[in-house]
C-alpha cells in the first residue's frame, strides 16, 4: 500500500499534460464482480457488448505501470494487437515494474522515463523516442506520470484512459476514495478519450457495480474494478479498431471534482452520524488512512464496519474530539456517531508504523514471543527465502527487516502470499496480515500463531434458555441468527414457543421484523458475492459440511430432546428420524460438493474456425428457505444441505411454533466453521418474514415446504422479480391395499402410513382404498393395534403417540372429524381429544367414506385414517378414484402381484410410489410432488439442481 500512497501524491496535469485517471493500483482479482452497463446514455448500452466479433488489430503504445497495466498488456497481445512500445516508470530499488517485466520478457521495446516534461514543457528527446514506435493508439490503463498533450494527440486514434468512477461524478485522482466517503451506492469505472481538461473527455464505455455496506477501496478493486477494468480496456481497444467506439460527451449534470486525499486532511471529524464516520474511515483505507488523536498520539483507523447491535461490554477509551468515549471490546474498538449508532474498527496503526488489532489496544505490548518447533523453524526459513526473492536489494533478511521499508509494495504482498500458499497450503494468510506484521520476526510470529490456531475468533456469544430435562441440560438459543451473531429482533419483539405435551412456555423467542429480513439478506448477499464462502473451493465447503454433520451427531440427544419438547415428536422417533436423517442428509450432500459438473457439447463449427461449447453449474446466490413445523430440523436439512453444497448462502425461516432446533443448528453451524452470513435463521411470523423473503429483490431462490395456499402466495410474490421457486406442498396420498397382500404387513405399514409422527407427515396416506373382500378384517386388525398404542409423554421411551404440534392444529383436527361424522362417514375409533394436559388426540379411524366427502378430498395432517372400499378385482376403477385428487405427493400399493404393482405405479399420478412399504425415504432418492403438491425435488442429485443455474460458454479458436 506504500505504492498506493505514492500514487495519490501525484496530481493530474491541466491543459498540456495528461495521465491516467486511476488513483489506486488494483491489488488483485479475487472474485469477478457483477457487470452491468451504465443505464444512460442509451448508445453505450448498444455498443458495449461482449458478444461482438472483432476483426481489426492495432499498433498500441501502453503508457503506465502496475499489475493492472501488465494484465491489460497481456490480454491485448493475446487478442492479436501489436504493442509497439511500453512506456513505464524507472526501476525502484533494483526492481522493475510488473508491466516492464512482462514487456521485456516478450521482447517489446520498453522505455523508462523518469518524467516526460521539464519546466512545464515536453522533453523533446522523450517525445521523439515515443513517436519512433509508430503507435496508432495510446492505452493508459494506469499511469502516475504527467503525459504531454503532444503525446496524447499524436496517434491516429488518440488516447484512451481508465478512470475509477462513473464519470462525470468524482473527477480527480482520489475518485474511488470519494465514492466511499460520500456513501455512494454504486461504484464503477469509465474508459474515456483523453482531452486537455480534467477527466472531461468523451466517454467510450462505462461499467458499474453495487457498493457493499462495508466495502473498502481494496474490496472494490479486487471484486470489480480490477477484473472488469481489464476486460473493458481490451473491449475498448477492439471497438476502436473496428471503428465502432462511441464518443459520448460527458453530461454537465452530476459532475463533481474532489481533490487528492492526503494524510493531513484525513483527520476524523467526530460530530457526524455513525454512517458518515464509517464512510470516512473506509474511504481512506488503506491510504492515506483516517486518523484521530488518542492519548496525545496520532492513531490511524482501518477495517471499519457498521455495528447494529446492543452496546457491547468493553473498556472505555478517550478519543480527542469525540463527545463519547470509545469502547475497546473483544472484537475491536467501538466508536459512536452523534446519532448514537456505532462503528466497529478492527485495526489501529500508531505513529511508528506498528499496526495492532484494536481489541489489543490495552495489551499491545504484552505479547510473549513464541518458541518455534523444528517444523515451524523450517517454515520460517521457507518464508525467509520468499522474502529474499522479493527483496532482492536486501543482502540479508534479518528479524528486523521491514517488508515495505525495504522497497516492497502492494503487488509484492500478493506475490508473497501466493508463494507461501504454494509451499504451505495449510497456512492461509490475507493481505491484511502483512500490514499487521511488516517486520520479518513479527510476520513469523503471526504465521506460527495461525498455524497453531491461536488467532481464531473468540467463541460465539450466545444467550441460552437452559432446561434440565430428559436426564440432561439442554441449552437453547432464542435470538435471531444474522451474520454469524445471535441478536434480538430489531424492534425487540418476542413470542412464546410452547411445549405441546403440557402447554407450558419453553422460551420467549425473538420475532424477526422486516428490518431483520433486510439485514439477513444483506449478510447472505455479502457472504456470497464478497465473502470467504464465495471464494472457497468445493472440497473445503464439503469439509465444513462434514464437520457440521459430525457436530449434529455429537449433539443428537440434545437436538432430539429440543425437537421433542418443541414439536411433540416422540423422542425415540426424533432421535432416529428427525435428527438421524438430518445428519445423513448433510453427509450425503457434503460428498456432492466437489462432484458438481457441467458438460462438453459438440456444436456446428464456424469454419474455418473451431468452437468449444461447455456448460458450468453455478450457485444461484441468496436462497430463502421456509420450512414447516412437523419435522423442524429434518426439513431444514433437506433443503439447506443441497443449497449449501451448491455454494449458495441462505436465510431460513423456521415455522413460528417450532424455532428451537433451527436456532440450535445455527449455533452448531458457527462452530463448524461456516463463515459469517452464509447461514441466517429468522424465527417469527410467516405472513411477515416469509412474505418479505418471497418478494425480496436480492433473494434469487425460494424453497418452501408447507400448505398449498401458502405455496400459491409465494409463487405470486416471487413472480415480481422472477426468482426461482421449488414447492413441496399438501397431499392426499392414496394407499391401495389388495386382497392378495400380506395382510398383517399391510396393517402394520398402513398404520405407519397414517399415524407416523402423529399423522403430521406430508406423505401420510390421506386415504386408504381396501379391497372389499379383506376390508372388514383389515379394519378390525387396525383397531386392535390402535388399542395397544401408548399415548403420552413424548420423552417416555415407551410412548407410541405424542401430542399434536400446537393447539390450533388440534382444534382443526377435531373439527375435521366432526365434519366426517356429519357427512355420514362411520367413526370406528377415536375422533376425540385425550383427557390430559397438552394437545393429545386419539388415533382415529373412519370407514364408509365416499368420494364426495370432505374427508375424502382434504388432507387432515393428523392421526386420522380414512378408509374406502373398492370392488374385488376393480384395478382400473380404484386407480381412477385414487387419482381423482388435485394433489400428487405420494402413493402406495400392497399386493403380491408384481405385474399389478408395476402397472399401478405407472398409472398413479404422484411423485413417489411405495410398493409393499411406506414412508421409506432416503437421502439419495429424490422427493417431491405433482399437481397441487408442488414441483421441484428435495434429496438426491436432483435436489442440487434446484439450487444451481446452468451457464453455456462457447469459445472460438
Amino acid at each position: 500500500m506504500q505504492a498506493l500512497a505514492r500514487r495519490q501524491r501525484h496530481r493530474r496535469g491541466l491543459h498540456q499534460t495528461r495521465r491516467s485517471a486511476a488513483a489506486t493500483e488494483p491489488a488483485r482479482c479475487r472474485q469477478g464482480g457483477r457487470k452491468m452497463l451504465r443505464t444512460a446514455p442509451r448508445l453505450l448500452r448498444t455498443i458495449c457488448t461482449t458478444a461482438a466479433v472483432y476483426q481489426h488489430k492495432l499498433k498500441l503504445a501502453l503508457i503506465g505501470q502496475s499489475i493492472f497495466g501488465q494484465e491489460v498488456y497481456n490480454k491485448l497481445r493475446k487478442e492479436g494487437h501489436k504493442v509497439v512500445g511500453v512506456f513505464t516508470v524507472p526501476d525502484k530499488n533494483g526492481q522493475a515494474d510488473p508491466l516492464a517485466l512482462a514487456a521485456e520478457k516478450d521482447g517489446t521495446p520498453v522505455f523508462k522515463f523518469p518524467k516526460w516534461r521539464a519546466k512545464g514543457k515536453p522533453i523533446q528527446e522523450v517525445v521523439a523516442a515515443y513517436k519512433s514506435v509508430g503507435a496508432e493508439l495510446n492505452v493508459l490503463p494506469f499511469c502516475t506520470q504527467f503525459i504531454p498533450m503532444d503525446v496524447i494527440n499524436c496517434p491516429k486514434h488518440g488516447s484512451i484512459i481508465y478512470h475509477p468512477s462513473i464519470l462525470p461524478r468524482h473527477r480527480g485522482a482520489s475518485a474511488i476514495n470519494w465514492t466511499l466517503i460520500q456513501g455512494d451506492k454504486k461504484a464503477g469505472f469509465t474508459i474515456f478519450w483523453a482531452d486537455d481538461g480534467l477527466d472531461t473527455g468523451p466517454i467510450l464505455l462505462q461499467r458499474e457495480c453495487d457498493v457493499g455496506q462495508n466495502d473498502t477501496v481494496d474490496d472494490l478493486y479486487n471484486r470489480f474494478l480490477f477484473p472488469e477494468g481489464i476486460k473493458a480496456m481490451v473491449e475498448a481497444v477492439h471497438l476502436i479498431a473496428d471503428g465502432k467506439a462511441p464518443r459520448i460527451p460527458q453530461p454537465k449534470e452530476g459532475a463533481t471534482y474532489e481533490g487528492i486525499q492526503k494524510k493531513e486532511n484525513a483527520e476524523i471529524s467526530w460530530d457526524q452520524p455513525a454512517a458518515a464516520l464509517h464512510n470516512w474511515i473506509r474511504g481512506h483505507d488503506k491510504v492515506p488512512g483516517a486518523w484521530t488523536t488518542i492519548n496525545g498520539q496520532v492513531v490511524t483507523f482501518y477495517g471499519s464496519s457498521l455495528l447494529d447491535a446492543s452496546v457491547p461490554a468493553g473498556q472505555e477509551l478517550t478519543i480527542k474530539g469525540a463527545s463519547r468515549s470509545g469502547l475497546v471490546t473483544k472484537n475491536g474498538l467501538v466508536i459512536f456517531g452523534n446519532d448514537g449508532k456505532m462503528v466497529l474498527v478492527r485495526n489501529l496503526q500508531f505513529e511508528d508504523g506498528k499496526m495492532i488489532p484494536a481489541s489489543r489496544y490495552f495489551s499491545a505490548d504484552e505479547t510473549t514471543a513464541l518458541e518455534l518447533t523444528e517444523e515451524e523453524k523450517k517454515i520460517a526459513e521457507d518464508i525467509r527465502a520468499i522474502w529474499k526473492g522479493i527483496l532482492s536489494n536486501v543482502p540479508v533478511i534479518e528479524d528486523s527487516t521491514d517488508f515495505f521499508k525495504s522497497g516492497a509494495s502492494s503487488m509484492h504482498v500478493v506475490r508473497m502470499l501466493e508463494e507461501i500458499k504454494q509451499k504451505h497450503s495449510a497456512l492461509q494468510l490475507q493481505n491484511e496480515d502483512v500490514y499487521m506484521a511488516t517486520k520479518f520476526a513479527d510476520f513469523i510470529q503471526m504465521a506460527v500463531r495461525k498455524i497453531r490456531g491461536e488467532d481464531k475468533e473468540e467463541e460465539l456469544v450466545i444467550d441460552y434458555v437452559s432446561k434440565n430435562i430428559n436426564n440432561m441440560t439442554v441449552n437453547m438459543p432464542y435470538q435471531c441468527f444474522i451474520n454469524g451473531k445471535f441478536i434480538d429482533a430489531d424492534d425487540g419483539k418476542t413470542y412464546d414457543t410452547v411445549n405441546p405435551a403440557d402447554g407450558s412456555v419453553i422460551a420467549s423467542v425473538s420475532s424477526a421484523s422486516l428490518a431483520d429480513v433486510d439485514k439477513a439478506v444483506a449478510a447472505a448477499k455479502e457472504a456470497f458475492e464478497n465473502g470467504e464462502w464465495g471464494r472457497m473451493n468445493a472440497r473445503e465447503r464439503g469439509r465444513i459440511m462434514y464437520r457440521l454433520a459430525d457436530l449434529m451427531e455429537e449433539h443428537q440427544e440434545e437436538l432430539a430432546t429440543i425437537e421433542s419438547i418443541d414439536s411433540g415428536a416422540v423422542y425415540t422417533l426424533a432421535l432416529k428420524t428427525h435428527i438421524g436423517m438430518s445428519v445423513q442428509t448433510f453427509r450425503y450432500f457434503a460428498g456432492w460438493c466437489d462432484k458438481i459438473q457441467g458438460a462438453t457439447i459438440p456444436i456446428n463449427q464456424a469454419r474455418p474456425n473451431h468452437n468449444l461449447t461447455f456448460t458450468k453449474k453455478e450457485p444461484i446466490g441468496v436462497c430463502a428457505i421456509i420450512i414447516p413445523w412437523n419435522y423442524p430440523l429434518m426439513m431444514l436439512a433437506w433443503k439447506s444441505a443441497a443449497c449449501l453444497a451448491a455454494g449458495n448462502t441462505l436465510v431460513l425461516k423456521p415455522a413460528q411454533v417450532t424455532p428451537l432446533t433451527s436456532l440450535k443448528f445455527a449455533e452448531l453451524s458457527a462452530k463448524a466453521g461456516f463463515p459469517k452470513g452464509v447461514i441466517n435463521i429468522l424465527p417469527g411470523s410467516g405472513g411477515l418474514v416469509g412474505q418479505h423473503l418471497s418478494e425480496h429483490p436480492d433473494v434469487r431462490k425460494v424453497g418452501f415446504t408447507g400448505s398449498t395456499p401458502t405455496g400459491k402466495q409465494i409463487m405470486k410474490s416471487a413472480a415480481a422479480n422472477l426468482k426461482k421457486v421449488s414447492l413441496e406442498l399438501g397431499g392426499k396420498s392414496p394407499l391401495i391395499i389388495f386382497s392378495d397382500c400380506e395382510l398383517d404387513r399391510a396393517v402394520k405399514m398402513g398404520m405407519g402410513a397414517v399415524y407416523f409422527n402423529k399423522g403430521e407427515n406430508c406423505i401420510a396416506a390421506g386415504r386408504l382404498f381396501v379391497e372389499e373382500s379383506i376390508h372388514d378384517e383389515f379394519v378390525k386388525k387396525v383397531v386392535e393395534e390402535i388399542k395397544k398404542m401408548k399415548i403420552g409423554d413424548p420423552l417416555d421411551r415407551s410412548t407410541d403417540h405424542g401430542p399434536q404440534n400446537h393447539k390450533a392444529h388440534l382444534e382443526k383436527l377435531l373439527q375435521y372429524c366432526e365434519t366426517g361424522v356429519k357427512e355420514g362417514a362411520t367413526l370406528v375409533y377415536g375422533g376425540r381429544q385425550v383427557c390430559r394436559p397438552g394437545f393429545f388426540m386419539e388415533p382415529t379411524v373412519f370407514t364408509d367414506v365416499e368420494d364426495h366427502m370432505y374427508i375424502a378430498q382434504e388432507e387432515s395432517f393428523g392421526p386420522v385414517m380414512v378408509i374406502s372400499k373398492f370392488k374385488n378385482g376393480d384395478v382400473d376403477g380404484v386407480l381412477r378414484r385414487a387419482n381423482a385428487t388435485e394433489y400428487g405427493l405420494a402413493s402406495g400399493v400392497f399386493t403380491k402381484d408384481i405385474n399389478k404393482a408395476l402397472y399401478i405405479s405407472e398409472k398413479l399420478e404422484a411423485g413417489t410410489v411405495f410398493i409393499n412399504t411406506y414412508n421409506k425415504t432416503d437421502v439419495a432418492a429424490p422427493f417431491g410432488g405433482f399437481k397441487l403438491s408442488g414441483f421441484g425435488k428435495d434429496l438426491g442429485e436432483e435436489a442440487l439442481h434446484e439450487y444451481l443455474r446452468t451457464k453455456a460458454i462457447t469459445v472460438e479458436y
